[in-house]
């Protein structure tokens, strides 16, 4: 109790992170001197432009702007953080004590304006001390409900979109129940991630959790795996050996890539599915088992099943509750949050001072298809963050295949008669595709900067975000 106790204050003691953002740098640096004395990360740009790339590609605690600057102004920037960074405190400084200037800051969202002069230092550590404190106690929280998700095994599933959202509304209501569950999805999708986090939010969480992937084994080696054996069942047998489903008694057995087993295996699990009891390899006795089955495959079950590779009763009794694990591609909003995740992870893993991912790589993070999912991320992060040098994951670290990518060509878009499929075209199809190559290269020619590749589009940004969404960039 005392070491959580501890943990709960260390994670509010954390200095809050602060951009400064003013044309003037003596300005910039007075205020960088300040606050790094006082314990906090700050940045300073010049420009609400700089701002604008900082804020797509870092989080900031808080936010101190000028109002009035070259090009666009401090109210400008509030309005983008407030889409962009809506957690962020915006406070808005300026020379002018004007009474008009401060009610439409206020009105656009400021949380305060003070006013340049003698006591600015003093107004600016006053108002950074008081969302110190609110920030303290927020993070102290938000520990707490990581503490939770981590204890029930939902911390090692990231994702905020609604696909997700989805799956984790389905962990909580599948948990409490014994019924068996089918988990699909592609490879590197974290199936086993989510068979756990069943686990671990079930009533059988202090029990074992036993896994075993089924497509790696022979027949022969499967089965004395997952019954046992007796002392002299078989050439090598020197001992009785327990099999899994005994091993996870009370408890949950995983069984991957379950679409592997070959028909003969799937007829012997059928049957202990059926009566609850195992009889091990050379043995006339048969044991009860009270073990809880959650089963994952990346085939198609129903192709499986006509084309004979796969047993239909059998898929029955293992789908009483089906899961559908979505590819990456499917949720690419969620690719800025695992980006971060697994920079943090690295980052720390390999002591590098890496703070973030440049716009310019995160555009092709999240543009990329992905095909090996979480894992190929995962492991393309590790490899990005080893080979930095910078402070930014940049593109020069990304693999060729990630850097270069640009999507699918279409090349329906200007076609002549001549060259029209016979078969016709998918015209929705081609016109999404197209809408989202122009997405993606005005992000890339604006170096991830939204409001310019909007501007590049001669589309308001409202628009661009539409469609950004629309197509998950």
């Amino acid at each position: 109790m005392q070491g959580t106790k501890a943990a709960i204050k260390e994670a509010g003691r954390e200095m809050p992170h602060i951009l400064v953002v003013d044309d003037e740098k003596s300005i910039g640096e007075l205020l960088e001197i300040t606050f790094r004395k006082e314990g906090h990360r700050v940045e300073v740009v010049h420009s609400v432009e700089a701002a604008k790339r900082k804020l797509e590609s870092q989080i900031f605690d808080i936010i101190i702007s000028d109002v009035r600057m070259p090009g666009e102004s401090g109210v400008d920037l509030l309005k983008f953080a407030k889409e962009i960074a809506p957690g962020s405190f915006f406070l808005l400084m300026t020379a002018l004590p004007a009474l008009d200037t401060a009610i439409a800051a206020l009105n656009s969202g400021a949380d305060r304006y003070v006013v340049k002069g003698d006591s600015l230092i003093d107004q600016l550590r006053l108002a950074v001390r008081e969302v110190s404190e609110n920030l303290k106690w927020k993070k102290e929280a938000r520990y707490l409900r990581r503490e939770i998700r981590r204890l029930t095994g939902l911390d090692n599933i990231i994702g905020q979109s609604p696909k997700m959202r989805a799956i984790f509304d389905m962990i909580q209501t599948v948990a409490p129940q014994s019924s068996r569950v089918l988990i699909t999805g592609e490879s590197g999708t974290g199936k086993e991630l989510v068979a756990r986090a069943i686990h671990e939010n079930s009533a059988r969480a202090t029990a074992p959790f036993i896994t075993i992937n089924c497509g790696a084994f022979p027949e022969t080696l499967l089965e004395s795996e997952l019954f046992g054996y007796m002392k002299g069942a078989f050439t090598g047998a020197n001992e009785n050996r327990q099999g899994l489903f005994q091993a996870a008694h009370e408890g949950t057995l995983f069984m991957d890539e379950i679409g592997n087993m070959s028909l003969t295996m799937q007829v012997k699990l059928y049957r202990v599915l059926q009566e609850g009891k195992v009889r091990p390899i050379g043995s006339t006795e048969e044991s009860d088992v009270d073990v809880r089955i959650i089963a994952a495959t990346n085939k198609d079950f129903e192709k499986e099943i006509a084309e004979g590779r796969f047993r239909e009763d059998l898929c029955y009794r293992l789908s009483v509750i089906p899961i559908q694990v979505p590819a990456l591609r499917e949720r690419r909003e969620d690719i800025p949050l695992l980006a971060r995740h697994f920079l943090e992870t690295f980052r720390r893993t390999m002591e590098k001072p890496i703070e973030a991912v440049s716009p310019e790589a995160m555009t092709r993070l999240e543009s990329y298809d992905w095909p090996g999912n979480v894992r190929e991320l995962e492991n393309t992060m590790e490899r990005a963050v080893a080979l930095e040098s910078g402070r930014e994951i940049s593109l020069r670290v990304l693999p060729d295949r990630i850097a270069r990518y640009s999507g699918a060509a279409s090349t329906a878009a200007g076609a002549t008669a001549a060259e029209f499929p016979a078969e016709g075209v998918d015209f929705e199809k081609e016109i999404a595709e197209a809408e989202r190559r122009y997405l993606q290269a005005a992000l890339e020619k604006a170096g991830g900067v939204r409001t310019r590749a909007s501007e590049l589009l001669k589309i308001s940004y409202r628009s661009f975000r539409h469609y950004a969404k629309k197509h998950s960039l």
